[in-house]
């Protein structure tokens, strides 16, 4: 099974489970005399199974990607890189969104208020850490499909 496969039917399997909680949520109590619509230890027993199957994948997916490699990098540690960089961003372009907005003013007198730093120059970091997280992205998702689950 290819790592993309095992991400996606992680994906799946929480999925399932969230439903599953619903379900049993809904039919934990019943009007006396009543059945719930569904029995709650069979519900159980399937997210019992349903949790077992997904630690079991999602130790997989974790050691497969701790022990594949790519340019020096393992997936796990290009993930994490990935996660900063998309912080990273985030906190820049919020800076700079500050940093770039436009105080008017209605008469001379008023206080004049200027940025702190060099938006255009701040800004084309940003966008070179955006071309990297591209690429690191890119970079992942060609791992997840050309990479045999361990």
């Amino acid at each position: 099974m290819k790592l993309a496969t095992a991400l996606s039917t992680r994906a799946d399997l929480q999925g399932r489970l969230n439903e599953l909680e619903t379900r049993l949520v809904s039919n934990a109590k019943v009007q006396e005399g009543e059945k719930p619509d569904e029995n709650p230890m069979e519900l159980i027993a399937e997210k019992d199974r349903i949790i077992e199957e997904l630690e079991s994948l999602i130790s997989k997916i974790n050691l497969t990607n701790s022990k594949t490699e790519a340019g020096g990098m393992t997936i796990t540690e290009l993930l994490a890189k990935r996660d900063c960089l998309k912080l990273d961003i985030k906190i820049m372009r919020n800076f700079l969104n500050g940093a770039s907005s436009k105080i008017n003013r209605l008469t001379r007198s008023e206080i004049v208020i200027k940025s702190t730093v060099n938006v255009a120059e701040l800004q084309k970091k940003v966008d070179a850490l955006s071309k990297e997280l591209r690429e690191t992205d890119e970079k992942i998702q060609e791992l997840n499909w050309t990479t045999e689950l361990i």
